[in-house]
């Protein structure tokens, strides 16, 4: 029996890894046709996060034309900037508060570097210089978070601050692949909401989680910053086949940045604001339970049967949970909830 279950599993498997292999012995092929026709890799950057002992410094590694800059691309359909060709195992050095190291981009070309610090990077945000050969140096900024003890934020994109609309796959692909920052609907009253979750912080953590690609990260941040939301870093994540799986795992994403972020970021305590339309609660409670002393709250945007819900609180392990149709009604809740547990810390 076990013998028959590990040869169904293989089986299995196998149209997933004859498509990897196919997928990714076409993408060597052009990637070495373009690197005979001049093309070299270049960077894409995304923004970062430091405080005053080690920095987080994200970007992506791509093949483009020597005179091209790939990261200045603007105004063009979303489904197009799906159209990269990501280069994996490059070598790119990083400058960061008077520290030089270097990184190596992994399958996707996703360069995520470590770097420890010296001491505080100043007021933020500061900027990273990253470099490659026969290349002008990329800068990307780098959000400085206050090194003592501070309340952040973690705020989910999809169905949280814009409209995406999962319920309705057909909506939300023509909203995805084919919207611009500007075409998309941002929820009432998130920007506001965001906002007080760090009201009275010094230099605040902001992070904005999404399981949309990184090619739409500059999407992401225009459209964030033109709808009046706090600066912040973006985590996205990739959607090629890998050798175990055919698509992401977004619930793993979400559940490993804020993993990540605690180990990065011990002194900060956290508001998490999400939706009920994916895994969002399941995701925070979780958290909550095997680090409450790193939550301050948690707040829920309705979206599942939105026209029978109604704003309410409750607790898990001890954090307050508020949930409301839109930012509008979740503002006082949390307003409160925040007031509730700082007068509980004194």
């Amino acid at each position: 029996m076990a013998l028959f279950k590990r040869a169904a599993g293989t089986l299995r498997l196998r149209p997933l890894t004859i498509t990897y292999v196919v997928v990714s012995g076409a993408r060597k092929g052009l990637a070495h046709l373009l690197t005979r026709l001049g093309w070299r890799p270049a960077l894409l950057p995304y923004s970062g996060y430091a405080d005053a002992e080690r920095g987080r410094v994200l970007a992506r590694v791509v093949l483009a034309p020597a005179s091209a800059d790939p990261a200045g691309r603007r105004g063009i359909a979303a489904w197009r900037r799906l159209v990269t060709l990501e280069r994996p195992s490059v070598e790119v050095e990083i400058e960061v508060g008077g520290i030089t190291t270097t990184a190596v981009s992994d399958e996707q070309g996703i360069l995520d570097a470590a770097v420890a610090l010296d001491g505080p990077l100043g007021e933020g945000p500061v900027v990273a210089v990253l470099r490659l050969p026969d290349r002008e140096p990329t800068r990307v900024p780098i959000h400085v978070v206050n090194g003592g003890s501070t309340r952040g934020v973690v705020c989910d994109i999809d169905d949280t601050v814009w409209v995406t609309g999962l319920s309705n796959p057909l909506g939300a692909a023509r909203r995805t692949f084919f919207g611009t920052s500007a075409s998309r609907r941002s929820v009432p009253g998130m920007a506001e909401l965001v906002q007080e979750a760090v009201r009275g912080q010094e230099q605040p953590a902001v992070i904005y989680v999404s399981n949309g690609p990184w090619n739409f990260a500059g999407v992401a941040s225009r459209f964030l910053r033109r709808n009046g939301f706090p600066a912040g870093t973006l985590l996205m994540t990739d959607w090629g086949i890998t050798p175990s799986h055919w698509f992401r795992d977004g619930k793993e994403h979400k559940r490993s940045s804020l993993t990540r972020l605690r180990e990065d970021l011990p002194n900060v305590t956290w508001v998490l604001i999400g939706d009920d339309g994916e895994h969002d609660p399941e995701l925070y409670t979780s958290f909550a339970r095997d680090h409450a002393d790193a939550v301050s709250a948690i707040a829920v945007r309705q979206v599942r049967g939105a026209a029978g819900h109604h704003e309410q609180v409750m607790s898990a392990h001890g954090v307050p949970i508020v949930q409301g149709p839109d930012g509008h009604a979740l503002l006082p809740l949390l307003r409160d909830a925040l007031d509730q547990r700082c007068g509980e810390e004194d």
